[in-house]
Protein backbone atom coordinates (compact mmCIF):
# COMPACT_ATOMS: atom_id res chain seq x y z
CA UNK A 1 0.00 0.00 0.00
CA UNK A 2 1.28 3.67 -0.72
CA UNK A 3 1.29 5.57 2.38
CA UNK A 4 1.31 9.24 2.49
CA UNK A 5 2.57 10.63 5.99
CA UNK A 6 1.92 14.63 6.34
CA UNK A 7 3.84 16.03 9.45
CA UNK A 8 4.96 19.61 10.87
CA UNK A 9 7.24 17.91 13.27
CA UNK A 10 10.45 16.78 11.90
CA UNK A 11 13.95 16.33 12.36
CA UNK A 12 16.23 18.47 13.71
CA UNK A 13 13.68 18.64 16.05
CA UNK A 14 13.67 15.44 18.59
CA UNK A 15 10.49 14.73 20.59
CA UNK A 16 8.22 11.86 21.01
CA UNK A 17 6.22 13.15 17.49
CA UNK A 18 9.30 12.76 15.44
CA UNK A 19 10.75 9.19 17.19
CA UNK A 20 7.06 8.29 16.64
CA UNK A 21 6.81 8.76 12.92
CA UNK A 22 10.47 7.68 12.15
CA UNK A 23 9.68 4.77 14.07
CA UNK A 24 6.41 4.24 12.31
CA UNK A 25 7.59 4.42 8.74
CA UNK A 26 10.32 2.19 9.24
CA UNK A 27 7.77 -0.65 10.44
CA UNK A 28 5.73 -0.10 7.85
CA UNK A 29 8.77 -0.52 5.29
CA UNK A 30 9.57 -3.86 6.71
CA UNK A 31 5.92 -4.57 6.02
CA UNK A 32 6.46 -4.10 2.00
CA UNK A 33 4.71 -0.71 2.42
CA UNK A 34 5.72 2.35 0.28
CA UNK A 35 5.81 5.68 2.54
CA UNK A 36 5.79 9.18 1.29
CA UNK A 37 6.73 12.22 3.39
CA UNK A 38 5.73 15.24 3.34
CA UNK A 39 7.60 17.32 5.92
CA UNK A 40 9.01 20.77 6.64
CA UNK A 41 12.64 20.50 5.30
CA UNK A 42 10.84 20.73 1.88
CA UNK A 43 9.76 24.28 2.25
CA UNK A 44 10.72 27.89 3.91
CA UNK A 45 10.04 27.99 7.09
CA UNK A 46 9.76 30.16 10.03
CA UNK A 47 10.59 30.06 13.74
CA UNK A 48 7.35 29.48 15.65
CA UNK A 49 6.10 32.17 17.91
CA UNK A 50 7.62 31.37 21.78
CA UNK A 51 9.17 28.09 20.32
CA UNK A 52 11.72 28.86 17.89
CA UNK A 53 12.94 25.13 17.63
CA UNK A 54 9.50 24.55 15.91
CA UNK A 55 9.52 25.44 12.09
CA UNK A 56 6.59 26.52 10.58
CA UNK A 57 6.17 25.68 6.90
CA UNK A 58 5.39 29.05 4.59
CA UNK A 59 2.58 28.97 2.57
CA UNK A 60 2.45 25.38 1.59
CA UNK A 61 -0.66 24.27 -0.20
CA UNK A 62 0.73 24.27 -3.85
CA UNK A 63 3.20 22.37 -3.31
CA UNK A 64 1.81 19.78 -0.80
CA UNK A 65 -1.29 19.91 -3.79
CA UNK A 66 1.33 18.83 -5.92
CA UNK A 67 3.08 15.82 -3.71
CA UNK A 68 0.13 14.41 -3.03
CA UNK A 69 -1.35 14.23 -6.71
CA UNK A 70 1.89 12.73 -7.81
CA UNK A 71 2.26 9.71 -5.31
CA UNK A 72 -1.49 9.36 -5.74
CA UNK A 73 -1.88 8.03 -2.24
CA UNK A 74 -3.73 4.55 -1.16
CA UNK A 75 -3.93 5.82 2.30
CA UNK A 76 -3.55 9.37 4.15
CA UNK A 77 -2.09 10.46 7.47
CA UNK A 78 -2.10 13.87 8.59
CA UNK A 79 0.14 13.39 12.28
CA UNK A 80 -0.09 17.26 12.83
CA UNK A 81 -1.90 20.29 13.05
CA UNK A 82 0.33 22.81 11.58
CA UNK A 83 0.36 24.25 8.40
CA UNK A 84 1.08 21.57 6.23
CA UNK A 85 -1.10 19.49 8.12
CA UNK A 86 -3.59 21.70 7.09
CA UNK A 87 -2.62 21.87 4.15
CA UNK A 88 -3.15 18.05 3.07
CA UNK A 89 -6.33 18.39 5.09
CA UNK A 90 -7.76 20.94 2.48
CA UNK A 91 -6.23 18.87 -0.34
CA UNK A 92 -7.88 15.38 1.24
CA UNK A 93 -11.43 17.26 1.58
CA UNK A 94 -11.56 18.68 -1.60
CA UNK A 95 -10.87 15.57 -3.50
CA UNK A 96 -13.08 13.56 -1.38
CA UNK A 97 -9.96 11.19 -0.28
CA UNK A 98 -10.13 9.52 3.28
CA UNK A 99 -7.88 10.76 5.34
CA UNK A 100 -6.61 10.17 9.15
CA UNK A 101 -5.49 12.17 11.86
CA UNK A 102 -3.35 11.66 15.18
CA UNK A 103 -3.89 13.61 18.53
CA UNK A 104 0.14 13.37 20.00
CA UNK A 105 -0.04 16.27 22.57
CA UNK A 106 -1.61 17.99 24.46
CA UNK A 107 -1.76 20.64 22.42
CA UNK A 108 -4.59 23.06 23.90
CA UNK A 109 -2.58 22.68 27.95
CA UNK A 110 0.77 23.46 26.51
CA UNK A 111 -1.13 26.87 24.30
CA UNK A 112 -2.75 27.81 27.60
CA UNK A 113 0.87 27.54 29.42
CA UNK A 114 2.19 29.75 27.08
CA UNK A 115 -0.26 32.29 26.07
CA UNK A 116 -3.25 32.01 28.39
CA UNK A 117 -5.72 31.56 25.58
CA UNK A 118 -8.67 28.90 27.10
CA UNK A 119 -8.46 25.56 26.39
CA UNK A 120 -11.97 25.70 25.02
CA UNK A 121 -10.94 28.00 22.16
CA UNK A 122 -8.35 25.73 21.22
CA UNK A 123 -10.15 22.46 21.79
CA UNK A 124 -12.62 23.87 19.00
CA UNK A 125 -10.02 24.05 16.46
CA UNK A 126 -8.53 21.05 17.34
CA UNK A 127 -12.43 19.78 16.71
CA UNK A 128 -12.46 21.36 13.63
CA UNK A 129 -9.90 19.93 12.48
CA UNK A 130 -10.12 16.42 13.26
CA UNK A 131 -13.71 16.25 12.89
CA UNK A 132 -13.29 15.06 8.86
CA UNK A 133 -10.56 12.76 9.63
CA UNK A 134 -11.70 8.91 9.95
CA UNK A 135 -10.15 8.02 13.13
CA UNK A 136 -8.38 10.22 15.21
CA UNK A 137 -5.40 8.21 16.63
CA UNK A 138 -4.45 8.68 20.31
CA UNK A 139 -1.70 6.95 21.85
CA UNK A 140 -3.82 5.65 25.63
CA UNK A 141 -7.72 5.14 26.61
CA UNK A 142 -7.05 8.32 28.88
CA UNK A 143 -6.60 10.83 26.47
CA UNK A 144 -9.30 9.03 24.39
CA UNK A 145 -11.21 9.38 27.20
CA UNK A 146 -10.29 12.88 27.59
CA UNK A 147 -11.32 13.76 23.87
CA UNK A 148 -14.50 12.30 24.14
CA UNK A 149 -15.04 15.09 26.75
CA UNK A 150 -14.48 17.35 24.57
CA UNK A 151 -16.33 16.40 22.32
CA UNK A 152 -14.49 14.36 19.83
CA UNK A 153 -15.88 11.14 18.43
CA UNK A 154 -13.75 9.76 16.03
CA UNK A 155 -10.98 8.36 18.20
CA UNK A 156 -9.44 5.04 18.21
CA UNK A 157 -5.99 3.93 20.13
CA UNK A 158 -2.49 4.01 18.55
CA UNK A 159 -0.09 3.57 21.34
CA UNK A 160 3.68 3.38 21.18
CA UNK A 161 6.83 0.83 21.45
CA UNK A 162 10.63 1.70 22.25
CA UNK A 163 13.70 -0.43 20.46
CA UNK A 164 14.75 -2.79 22.79
CA UNK A 165 17.72 -3.26 20.82
CA UNK A 166 18.87 0.24 21.64
CA UNK A 167 17.35 0.73 24.44
CA UNK A 168 19.35 -1.84 26.98
CA UNK A 169 20.34 -2.83 30.25
CA UNK A 170 24.29 -1.94 29.93
CA UNK A 171 26.94 -0.97 32.36
CA UNK A 172 28.03 2.96 31.85
CA UNK A 173 29.93 5.30 33.92
CA UNK A 174 29.03 8.64 31.62
CA UNK A 175 27.60 10.37 34.45
CA UNK A 176 30.22 11.41 36.88
CA UNK A 177 28.52 12.76 39.66
CA UNK A 178 27.62 11.65 42.83
CA UNK A 179 25.00 8.88 43.86
CA UNK A 180 22.32 8.08 43.39
CA UNK A 181 22.25 10.03 39.89
CA UNK A 182 18.28 11.39 39.56
CA UNK A 183 17.60 11.94 35.77
CA UNK A 184 15.48 13.64 33.12
CA UNK A 185 15.27 13.70 29.86
CA UNK A 186 12.83 15.76 26.95
CA UNK A 187 12.11 19.02 25.88
CA UNK A 188 13.21 21.61 27.95
CA UNK A 189 9.99 23.91 28.30
CA UNK A 190 7.58 25.45 30.77
CA UNK A 191 5.01 23.20 29.61
CA UNK A 192 7.06 19.65 30.99
CA UNK A 193 7.00 20.94 34.24
CA UNK A 194 10.48 20.63 34.73
CA UNK A 195 11.41 22.79 37.43
CA UNK A 196 9.20 20.82 39.92
CA UNK A 197 12.13 18.58 39.71
CA UNK A 198 14.65 20.57 39.82
CA UNK A 199 13.58 22.63 43.09
CA UNK A 200 13.13 18.86 44.68
CA UNK A 201 15.83 18.38 47.64
CA UNK A 202 17.16 15.16 46.74
CA UNK A 203 20.02 13.09 48.12
CA UNK A 204 23.21 12.62 45.32
CA UNK A 205 23.09 14.48 41.85
CA UNK A 206 20.25 15.70 39.32
CA UNK A 207 21.25 15.73 35.06
CA UNK A 208 18.86 16.76 32.50
CA UNK A 209 18.92 15.56 28.79
CA UNK A 210 17.39 18.00 26.55
CA UNK A 211 17.18 21.67 24.66
CA UNK A 212 14.45 24.19 24.59
CA UNK A 213 13.46 27.61 25.07
CA UNK A 214 13.58 27.80 28.73
CA UNK A 215 16.89 26.13 29.17
CA UNK A 216 18.99 29.12 29.74
CA UNK A 217 16.81 30.24 32.37
CA UNK A 218 16.83 26.90 34.66
CA UNK A 219 20.49 27.34 34.28
CA UNK A 220 20.75 30.26 35.61
CA UNK A 221 18.57 29.10 38.44
CA UNK A 222 19.47 25.65 39.26
CA UNK A 223 23.55 26.20 38.31
CA UNK A 224 24.30 23.02 40.97
CA UNK A 225 22.20 20.90 38.02
CA UNK A 226 23.96 18.82 35.36
CA UNK A 227 23.42 19.82 31.54
CA UNK A 228 23.45 17.66 28.52
CA UNK A 229 21.97 19.11 24.98
CA UNK A 230 20.37 16.63 22.31
CA UNK A 231 21.51 13.38 22.23
CA UNK A 232 21.75 10.34 19.82
CA UNK A 233 19.81 7.42 21.20
CA UNK A 234 22.94 5.20 21.46
CA UNK A 235 24.01 8.40 23.68
CA UNK A 236 20.99 8.60 25.78
CA UNK A 237 20.90 4.82 26.07
CA UNK A 238 24.34 5.24 28.00
CA UNK A 239 22.76 8.09 29.68
CA UNK A 240 20.16 6.22 30.97
CA UNK A 241 21.92 3.16 31.82
CA UNK A 242 24.37 5.36 34.32
CA UNK A 243 21.27 7.00 36.52
CA UNK A 244 19.62 5.51 39.30
CA UNK A 245 16.12 7.10 38.82
CA UNK A 246 14.33 8.69 35.91
CA UNK A 247 12.22 11.56 36.71
CA UNK A 248 9.37 12.24 34.91
CA UNK A 249 7.83 15.86 36.00
CA UNK A 250 5.30 16.46 33.11
CA UNK A 251 1.82 16.66 33.88
CA UNK A 252 0.97 17.47 30.28
CA UNK A 253 2.07 14.39 28.29
CA UNK A 254 0.02 12.24 26.35
CA UNK A 255 2.01 9.36 26.53
CA UNK A 256 5.73 9.99 27.12
CA UNK A 257 8.32 7.75 24.83
CA UNK A 258 11.00 8.46 27.68
CA UNK A 259 9.75 6.55 29.86
CA UNK A 260 9.73 3.14 28.14
CA UNK A 261 13.36 4.18 26.95
CA UNK A 262 14.32 4.30 30.61
CA UNK A 263 12.72 1.56 31.78
CA UNK A 264 14.59 -0.19 29.07
CA UNK A 265 17.69 0.78 30.23
CA UNK A 266 16.61 -0.61 33.39
CA UNK A 267 16.04 2.91 34.86
CA UNK A 268 12.74 2.80 37.58
CA UNK A 269 10.31 5.80 36.91
CA UNK A 270 9.26 8.49 39.48
CA UNK A 271 6.61 10.71 38.04
CA UNK A 272 2.94 11.89 38.97
CA UNK A 273 -0.17 10.40 38.68
CA UNK A 274 -1.42 11.68 35.11
CA UNK A 275 -2.27 10.59 31.56
CA UNK A 276 1.24 9.14 30.32
CA UNK A 277 2.93 7.65 33.42
CA UNK A 278 -0.71 5.52 34.61
CA UNK A 279 -1.22 4.39 31.06
CA UNK A 280 2.73 3.50 30.56
CA UNK A 281 3.54 2.65 34.18
CA UNK A 282 0.10 0.90 35.04
CA UNK A 283 0.13 -1.07 38.23
CA UNK A 284 3.73 -2.44 37.59
CA UNK A 285 6.31 -2.48 40.12
CA UNK A 286 8.24 -0.62 37.39
CA UNK A 287 7.95 3.04 39.42
CA UNK A 288 6.18 5.04 41.46
CA UNK A 289 3.54 7.73 41.04
CA UNK A 290 2.86 10.01 44.18
CA UNK A 291 1.25 13.41 43.92
CA UNK A 292 4.52 14.17 46.10
CA UNK A 293 7.26 13.99 43.66
CA UNK A 294 9.76 13.42 46.13
CA UNK A 295 8.66 10.77 47.92
CA UNK A 296 8.26 9.16 45.02
CA UNK A 297 11.96 9.80 43.73
CA UNK A 298 13.16 8.43 47.22
CA UNK A 299 10.81 4.90 47.06
CA UNK A 300 11.62 4.41 42.84
CA UNK A 301 15.38 4.16 44.24
CA UNK A 302 14.49 0.94 46.07
CA UNK A 303 13.05 -0.75 42.49
CA UNK A 304 15.89 -3.30 41.14
CA UNK A 305 16.34 -2.55 37.43
CA UNK A 306 15.19 -5.96 36.37
CA UNK A 307 12.18 -4.53 36.88
CA UNK A 308 11.89 -1.56 35.06
CA UNK A 309 13.28 -3.55 31.99
CA UNK A 310 11.04 -6.41 32.42
CA UNK A 311 8.07 -4.32 31.97
CA UNK A 312 9.06 -2.23 28.88
CA UNK A 313 9.43 -5.65 27.32
CA UNK A 314 5.92 -5.66 26.56
CA UNK A 315 6.05 -2.43 24.29
CA UNK A 316 7.08 -3.02 20.95
CA UNK A 317 7.46 -0.80 17.74
CA UNK A 318 6.08 -3.64 15.42
CA UNK A 319 2.77 -4.38 17.31
CA UNK A 320 1.90 -0.30 17.39
CA UNK A 321 2.93 -0.04 13.88
CA UNK A 322 0.33 -3.15 12.74
CA UNK A 323 -2.04 -0.89 15.13
CA UNK A 324 -1.51 2.13 13.09
CA UNK A 325 -2.09 -0.04 10.04
CA UNK A 326 -5.11 -1.07 10.94
CA UNK A 327 -6.42 2.31 11.41
CA UNK A 328 -5.74 3.47 7.96
CA UNK A 329 -8.61 4.34 5.01
CA UNK A 330 -7.69 3.24 1.78
CA UNK A 331 -9.31 4.61 -1.05
CA UNK A 332 -11.71 2.61 -2.74
CA UNK A 333 -10.55 2.89 -6.28
CA UNK A 334 -6.88 3.96 -7.16
CA UNK A 335 -7.37 7.14 -9.66
CA UNK A 336 -5.30 9.71 -9.94
CA UNK A 337 -6.31 13.44 -8.62
CA UNK A 338 -5.46 16.34 -10.60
Amino acid sequence: MKIMIVTDAWEPQVNGVVRTLKQTMHELKKLGHVIEMITPLEFKTVPCPTYPDISLSLFPSKKVKQKMAAFNPDAIHIATEGPLGIAARSYALKNKLPFTTAYHTRFPEYVKARTAIPLAVTYKFLRWFHDPSLALMAPTEVVIKDLKHYGFTNTVLWTRGVDLDIFKMQESRVLESEPPIFLCVGRVAVEKNIEAFLELKLPGSKWVVGDGPALEGLKNKYPHVNYLGVLQQEELAKVYAAADVFVFPSKTDTFGLVLLEAMACGLPVAAYPVTGPIDVLGDSDAGVMRENLQEACLLALRIPKESARKHAEKFSWKAASEQFLEHLKPKTSHTTVN
